[in-house]
Order: structure tokens, then sequence, then C-alpha cells
């Protein structure tokens, strides 16, 4: 029977968010399954696209139907499980097919349009006069073809017009195909390819003037091994033509071959055993064990005290999973994602774990990638995208510091790694723990109420474990909550308190380590002239610029603009400049000026830009080459060091302060995981908490280590105001360049919400009594109105109950596309938005 394919194009438009079919050539039907990645015409180029089905009919006539003209993977980078859980997220986010099946596969194999030409078979039959140029283009493509479209173009710079016109009258001609962006590593090995026992004979035959090469092939009958070439060169001195002159004489036989590159080929890691647990710790995983041993899903909430060791039941119950012939997944935040929490899974597991995350290059991503789907592997460890690694036999997905924002994804398709994770264990059976010293609320509510996730309906109900204390029942650190105000008032102006400025002076003294915390990087957070308020703002955005001492620079941290940083006002011309605010630049410049010859590692994003940055300055710590480890919000999770006994948050209000109704709940968080870095080994901790608003119960709560005591009384704010997890939220963005068309489009939009809300019978205030409830605010001026030189609104969609609000966001979507297409005006929907701005 003829079977069509159903193909998903990587065309992103409303217009061709769906499948088109296409006639599968005989040849490669033996190969063609769902999943796999296509080279289709569509229009007037060639694209890339994923099967995502097949059919016997088609309302498309045959005559008309075109072929897949290329199978860009003999095994499909997709199983069907994940094009499944691809058509769910295009549901669930509100995005087009292509985008959810593009984030499930390595930039490497995000193809790229190659155009090839060469020339016609009827070149060089044919009596025609050629021009000098024209003959030479021709040759040139005859001789070298096919060649890519750039380099005839770059060949024959001043030749446009003639390859246009040879292209018109078929003597060229283009094809278009995909190309990977990244190509498999290959390397040279070199074979002996002679016997033992002519070593003797061949060895004497060489002339005097072949030194080098009888050298070579002395060193290689030592072992009788192949050898890389790049060592052996390496270890001779020696150059490849030495080697060449060897397999001229068929001694050796130089072979390309493929290799994996290994982003830790170069680090050699302690092989681990298992630690005894706990009562706690055991209590969990027999809890684990158990539900592995029934092969049905379940979700677990582990709620853990930093250092209570969640990490040794992640990996005892790795092991057992491995042992009943399954697959692991584990998710860590990107920042937590350190040599030190990839040097646990490799010492434990070894060669079995693949490690996925943005700080290795392309080819090794897609590399670590291949482990996973060609079977090398077992576990797979990194960031949210790791959720989509290709096993097939998934038991075990883990979420560590499940509450991390960085686990929804900004950029489309935005979605939750642990809501896709819940699905994902659904589909196949699987156990997801999501463990956390301070759970998301979301979370810590549905497992105290025994029900699934609010993102993921369709999971089981989450349980609640715990492990109240730490390993070996050391004290959690005495946390000191100091009132800057108190300071000022005071005389002290300076960033440190006297009772921190005190502390880092003993530390120092014992020759013990410190962390500080600050939430911002940079010298300063703004610019301001203090003669008439001038404040240096993008040129591009509603934002403030923030001072780089190093580079004497302003940047925005939005689009990346940046300019010198000015002497005078550019407003009023006055000298009276001055930078407020505190940045991790200026915190390391005044400890150097308060405590001479400290040794500090600043950790932000401008210090850890290079490849390896990261794990150089952790190693430097770790090795005790530095007393203080001064950063932002990646030096407060998953830092595990002996000898740091000093935790100091700078400012603990910055957080405080942000247009997000979880404000409260992140600044807990943070400030309860960076308590946790202190005293965690044989010496105790201490924790300086410095604010402003000393009073504020997200402080009191983390100073004491009471989480649930904080959750309660912050699910009653939540509550009362029809926040999650009482309610559920969609963010709706608009933007474009003109104010009054921006203002226009998104009333229409809000309109059309409300009228089409009202028509499906859902009421429109949330705090009445009803079970369904719906209730728009907006359209307002986003908190940065301007980003890219384009405006911004935005509309809030909160609902509960029976209220497909995402169906209703989608269908009035629909109705402004043409809007969308010929006005240039950008439509973000965020379905459980993790942040408002």
């Amino acid at each position: 029977m003829t079977r069509f394919a159903k193909v998903i194009v990587d065309v992103p438009s409303k217009q061709t968010n769906r499948p088109f079919d296409y006639m599968i050539p005989a040849e490669m039907d033996p190969w063609i399954e769902v999943g796999s990645r296509v080279g289709v015409p569509f229009g007037p180029r060639t694209v890339q696209g994923f099967v995502v089905g097949f059919t016997s009919e088609s309302e498309v006539n045959l005559t008309r139907m075109k072929s897949i003209k290329e199978l860009l993977d003999l095994v499909p980078p997709l199983s069907p499980d994940l094009v499944e859980l691809g058509a769910w997220m295009s549901r669930k986010y509100v995005c087009h097919d292509i985008a959810a099946l593009q984030s499930m596969i390595p930039t490497a194999l995000k193809g790229k349009v190659e155009r090839v030409l060469h020339v016609s078979e009827t070149y060089g039959d044919e009596e025609l006069l050629w021009l000098p140029e024209e003959q030479r283009v021709l040759d040139t493509v005859d001789r070298q073809g096919p060649m890519k479209l750039e380099q005839v173009t770059t060949m024959f710079p001043e030749h446009e017009k003639i390859i246009k016109r040879l292209l018109k009258q078929g003597f060229l001609i283009e094809t278009q195909s995909i190309k990977d962006r990244v190509a498999k590593k290959k390397v040279k090995v070199v074979f002996i390819t002679i016997q033992e026992d002519q070593a003797d004979e061949v060895l004497t035959s060489f002339p005097a003037k072949a030194r080098r090469q009888k050298e070579a092939l002395e060193f290689l009958m030592q072992t009788w091994q192949p050898m890389l070439m790049t060592e052996l060169l390496a270890e001779l001195h020696t150059t490849s033509s030495t080697i060449k002159g060897l397999e001229d004489k068929g001694y050796v036989e130089i072979r390309e071959m493929e290799v994996f590159r290994d982003p830790y080929a170069d680090r050699r890691f302690k092989k681990s055993v298992a630690m005894e647990l706990t009562e706690e710790q055991q209590h969990v995983y027999d809890a684990l064990e158990g539900a592995l041993n029934t092969r049905e899903h379940n979700v677990f909430l582990l709620h853990g005290v930093t250092g209570s060791g969640k990490t040794e039941v992640y990996l005892q119950s790795i092991q057992h999973c491995i042992s009943q012939g399954r697959e692991a997944i584990v998710l860590v935040p990107e920042i937590s994602l350190t040599p030190q929490m990839v040097e646990r899974f490799k010492s434990r597991f070894g060669s079995m774990v693949a490690v996925l995350h943005s700080r290795l290059s392309n080819g090794e991503r897609y590399d670590e990638w291949r482990k996973i789907r060609e079977r090398k592997v077992k576990v797979a460890i990194g960031a949210r995208s790791a959720i989509f690694a290709p096993f097939e036999d998934i038991g075990l997905v883990i979420i560590d510091e499940e509450h991390e924002t960085s686990y929804k994804q900004e950029e489309s398709p935005k979605y939750h790694a642990r809501d896709v994770a819940v699905k994902r264990a659904a589909q196949q059976g699987a156990v997801v723990v999501l463990g956390s010293a301070t759970p998301a609320l979301e979370s810590y509510l549905a497992a105290v109420t025994n029900q699934p996730l609010a993102g993921s309906e369709d999971g089981a109900a989450l349980k609640l474990l715990s492990m109240p204390t730490r390993v070996g029942g050391r004290s959690l650190p005495k946390v000191h909550v100091v009132d800057l105000r108190e300071e000022l008032k005071n005389g002290n102006r300076s960033m440190f308190s006297r009772d921190l400025y005190q502390a880092i002076e003993d530390r120092l003294a014992k020759k013990e380590q410190m962390v500080l915390l600050l939430n911002r990087r940079g010298y300063s957070t703004f610019v301001m002239c203090r003669t008439c308020g001038y404040v240096a703002q993008c040129p591009e955005c509603d934002i403030a610029l923030t001072y780089h001492q190093k580079s004497d620079h302003l940047r925005c941290h939005y689009c990346g603009h940046a300019e010198k940083a000015p002497k005078t006002c550019p407003s009023c011309q006055s000298e009276h400049i001055r930078y407020f605010g505190t940045g991790t630049q200026r915190v390391e410049e005044e400890l150097a000026k308060l405590f001479p010859g400290i040794r500090v590692i600043r950790m932000d994003v401008d210090t850890t830009t290079e490849k390896g940055s990261h794990e150089k300055l952790l190693g430097q710590f770790r090795d005790r080459q530095a007393d203080v480890l001064l950063g932002t919000q990646m030096v407060a999770k998953g830092l595990d060091f002996p000898y740091v006994t000093l935790v100091g948050v700078i400012t603990a209000d910055s957080a405080l302060n942000i247009p997000d109704f979880r404000a409260a709940e992140r600044t807990f968080q943070l400030l309860t995981q960076v308590a946790g870095r202190a005293g965690r080994h044989h010496l105790p901790g201490e924790v300086y908490i410095q604010t402003y608003t000393p009073e504020h119960y997200s402080i009191g709560h983390a100073s004491e280590h009471r989480y649930k005591p904080f959750a309660e009384e912050e699910l009653e704010h939540r509550r009362k105001r029809g926040y999650p997890p009482y309610c559920k939220l969609i963010l709706i963005t608009f933007s474009h360049e003109q104010l009054p068309m921006l203002v226009r489009m998104s009333e229409n939009f809000a309109t059309r919400l409300k009228e089409e809300a009202q028509t499906r019978g859902w009421i429109h205030m949330l705090h009445q009594a009803a079970d369904d409830a719906i209730e728009l605010l907006g359209p307002v001026a986003s908190p940065i109105p301007r980003i890219k030189n384009r405006y911004r609104f935005q509309c809030m969609l909160k609902y509960r109950g029976n209220v497909d609000a995402v169906e209703l966001v989608r269908a009035v979507s629909a109705e402004f596309d043409e809007h969308v297409r010929s006005d240039q005006l950008t439509i973000s929907v965020d379905v459980d938005p993790q942040m408002l701005m």
C-alpha cells in the first residue's frame, strides 16, 4: 500500500503550523520513520522537516504532491514519544509545532540550507561559443564541482551577472540540500600493516636518509597497536610527511576514524562507592526504590534541608534504576551544574554518564547527545533541555533545586522543564523526584494536599518526602540579621556592617573561607547627575545603564548596548556625575581597600563568559587559593567547600523590590540556599544577612531556617490576592515600534478575549465563589516598557477551574494573525510565567 509522510516543515508561521503530505521515494521507504529528519521542497526552496506520521490517503492531488528530497539521518533523532511530547508542548505553550520539535535536538542538527552549483550534462557536448569569463566559470565548476554558491561568487566576485545568466540558461544548475551545522569529528589513526616476523627484514631495508621513517616504525613496533597520528607526531617530534612516506612503502595505513568529542577527556574521576545512608535518607530511598519496582508513574517532592544528603539518595536511586536496565535523567539549574556536581556523578557511574550544558561547544553537546541516542550511556545530567535526552526506557527523572526559575524557558517554546518532565515520565511509566530545600509553593501545596502539579494535570498526585536534618547531625548555620538603617544612624556608610567586617577579619585570621553574595553584576547599578537628576539610560530600552569599571563603560543588560562612561553630565554639563548602588566589581574593590592582601575570586556573568572559566575559578577556590568567593546567584547553589564558615549577603532587599508577586518567595529561597553554603563539614558556619527591611517575614523566616511557617504565611497572601497556586496565569505581551498602533491592537485583543470568555459562559471575577472563573488584567505598559526600540504592553489572564484559557488565547491570537504579518505586531504568549517583567 502506498503511504505518504506527514511532515512538519521548518517554516515557523501560523499558515504552515500543520503537517504537509509528501511522497516517499521507494528507496527511502524502509528508512523513514516517525521522528525522521528530512529535506523537502517547500515553494522554491528546500527546507528541513520532521516526519510526524503517515497516511495512505491524502487530500493533495497526486500530480501536484512533491516528494521527500533527502533523508538527513539513518537513525531518527526523535523517537515517537518525543514527537507526541512536541505536539503536547505546542498545545500547552501556544507555540508552533516546529519550535517544540526543534527544542528537542542539539544545535548541530538544526540544519542550514546549502546552495550548490554544478554544470549541466549538456555542457561540453554543444558547439557553443563562450565568452572567456563564461568559460572560466563553467570550467572551474566542472573541474571542482559541485561547488557551494558562496565559493563560486567569492572566486568570481565581478561575474555575478554572468553566473545568474548561466543559471537562467540552464548551463549552471543549482540544487539545495540541508547540511548540519557541526560535522562528526574524525581523527587520523596509524595502523601497522606488516607482520611481526617481518620486522627485522623491513628495518634493515631502510636507507640511511630515511632515518626518521625507521624511528617512527620502530616506535610503532614497540606495541604493534594503532596510534593517533597527532600523538605519534608529538611523541617523535616529526611531521606527517614522515608517516605518509611509510604508507607509500606499504608498511602502515592511515585511516580516518570517527571519534566522540569528550569535554572531560583530560579529567580523571576517582571511583566512589555508595555511602551508608542515615535513617532519613534510607526512608526516602526505600520509597523511591518501591516506586521504581512497580514500574509505574509516580511523582515525589523531596523536601530536604541544605546538607541533608539529597545527592547521595539520588545516586543510589539511579543505581537501582540502572540495575533494572532502565535509564535516568538528572536536571540541575545551569548555575548549579558545577564541575563539583559533574564529578559526583562521573565518579560513581563513570562512562555511563553524558553531560549536557551550555558551556560545552556545539560539537561536544552533539556528541554527548549521540552517546545517549546510541545507547552508550545510561544517565544524562544537564540543564532544562536535557529532559529531551533521546532515551527510550526512562525509569527515573530527578529535578534538583526544582524551585529554580531557570527551568522555565523564556523564548519560544516557553516550556517549564518540571511540567515537561512529569509528562514525559507519564509516557514511559517513570518516577519523578523534585528535590529542594525551598520547594516552589506550587509544588509544596500540591504535595501537602496530595494533588497533581498545577501545570501537569495528567501527572500522578505529588507525594511528600522529608529530610529535615543535616547528615552527621551537623547543625544549620547561625544566621544574624543586620539592620542597615541602624548602621547608617551610627555613621557607618560602608557596604559592610560592623558585624560582617569583624566576621571577615576573624575568618582571615583563622585562614577559613567565605562566600559573599550580591545579586547583581557590574560596578554600580546606575549613573546619575546630582545637579540635574539625569540618569544614563539605554537609547533603545527604557532601562538604566549599568556601569562596568574595568572597561569604564555603561552597558544595557537587555540589548547589549554599550557606551563610554561620561565625565560630565550629557544634559547639563555638570561634573557632578555619581555612581549609585553596589555591584560585584565595587564590592571587590572595597574588600581590597579594607582588608589589604585579601584574595578574592569574583564570579558573575562578566567573569565566567570564557569556556572553562567557571570550572577554573571554583577549582582555585577549592584549592584554597582565595579567601573569598564573591558573586551573584551562581555562588548561592550547588557548592560544597569544607572550609567555608562564613556567608555574607551584602543586601538582601534587591530581590524584594522587584514588581513580581513571587518576590518574597524568591528572596526566602535565595537567602536559605546561600546560607546553606556555610558549615557543611567539620567547621561550624555563620551567616550575616544585611537588610534595610529586617522585619519582612521572608527575611525573618529565612534567618530561622523555617520553611513551613514561611510557606503558610506566603500562601495565605497568595490566596487572598488570587495568585498561583490558587489560580493559573497566562501573560500576553505585545510589542510594536509605534506606540499608538500598539495601544490600539492590545486593547482590541483584550476586548476580543472578554467577548470570547462571555460567549463560553465563564465568570469574569476570580474573587467570586464560582468553580470556573477568569479575570483579565490590562492591557498596561510592561514593567520595562521599551526594549530594542520596540514598545511593550501586556495583559494578564488569571483563571481557575475548567477554564481552557490556553485555547481561548490561541483562538483570539489566530484572529490577529494578519496584523502580526502585515503590521509587524508581535504577540508573545507565556503560559504559567515565572517572570512578569
